[in-house]
């Protein structure tokens, strides 16, 4: 009889008293279902009613994409207070706090490694640290991922997640947006291949500098990807906006985007576009 009480069929699966605990399930943010963790883990963290694409952090992106071993480029650099910013927040104080949080050092992480049988330098920024948001050392870190791809003649892929950049170093923060898209420029002249994958949210600096500089630029569905938000643009202008404004399929429709993959066919799917990109790039050199 206990067999029976743990059945599982198309539409229902039960499941033993001690699965049900506190901080087991989690709801989701798009249908408000409720999802058991370990199921939404398997898919992905994609809810399967309504094909929500969860945020994750850096270190989950690494396990869909990566193989066992990568090298970590560019680790152990933290931002400084340049600006003694401390109101309403210290920032020396949020950067201590964002560290211990996440176990990173900053919003992005570089590695070095193999996506099935391709190596890549990729970079995964993670919405967690301080939403994102690129400051002095996320733009030293592209730029070391940026030099790396160039020094190994690899493909680059950023995948980004950011909020823009981070006001609390003001300027500093903002020449990053330029100095990563000289660099990109220089890498892209020089030939090489650079993919960056929009995930939600990718919004302010970030959306107009690396996250549009693509030879292909893709996104997960649904993903919110603008300069300003809606609220602020509806505001702005004083009108009501399109329905889907500023979401990855909006945004394919008017050609902003080249692709949208579902975050369970990333892996394959980035494969098969870089050696297919990679094998017209060497076609033209010839």
């Amino acid at each position: 009889m206990s067999d029976w009480f743990r059945r599982k069929t198309k539409n229902i699966q039960t499941i033993n008293k001690k699965d049900i605990k506190e901080g087991a399930w989690i709801k989701c943010n798009e249908c408000s279902i409720m999802i058991y963790k370990n199921v939404l883990k398997d898919n992905f963290y994609v809810c399967h009613e309504c094909d929500y694409h969860f945020r994750i952090p850096s270190n989950i992106y690494l396990e869909i994409l990566m193989n066992n071993k990568f090298q970590v480029i560019g680790d152990n650099l933290i931002s400084s207070n340049p600006l003694e910013f401390n109101v309403p927040k210290d920032y020396s104080n949020q950067i201590k706090i964002a560290r211990e949080k996440t176990g990173k050092d900053d919003a992005i992480t570089i590695v070095k490694g193999f996506i099935n049988d391709i190596e890549i330098i990729l970079g995964v920024m993670d919405f967690s640290f301080i939403g994102g948001s690129m400051g002095s050392v996320v733009g030293e870190k592209i730029s070391l991922a940026i030099q790396s791809a160039i020094e190994y003649s690899l493909p680059l892929v950023i995948i980004t997640a950011s909020g823009g950049a981070r006001m609390q170093e003001g300027v500093i923060s903002l020449m990053q947006l330029a100095k990563t898209s000289t660099k990109l420029a220089k890498f892209s002249k020089g030939g090489g291949l650079y993919i960056p994958i929009l995930t939600d949210p990718t919004t302010g600096g970030i959306s107009a500098s690396i996250a549009m500089q693509g030879d292909v630029i893709i996104a997960e569905p649904k993903a919110l990807i603008g300069f300003a938000g809606p609220r602020v643009i509806k505001q702005t202008i004083g009108q009501d906006l399109p329905e889907g404004f500023q979401k990855s399929e909006f945004l394919l429709e008017k050609g902003f985007l080249d692709h949208i993959i579902h975050r369970k066919e990333l892996k394959d799917k980035l494969t098969l576009l870089m050696k297919l990109l990679i094998q017209n790039k060497n076609s033209n050199n010839e």
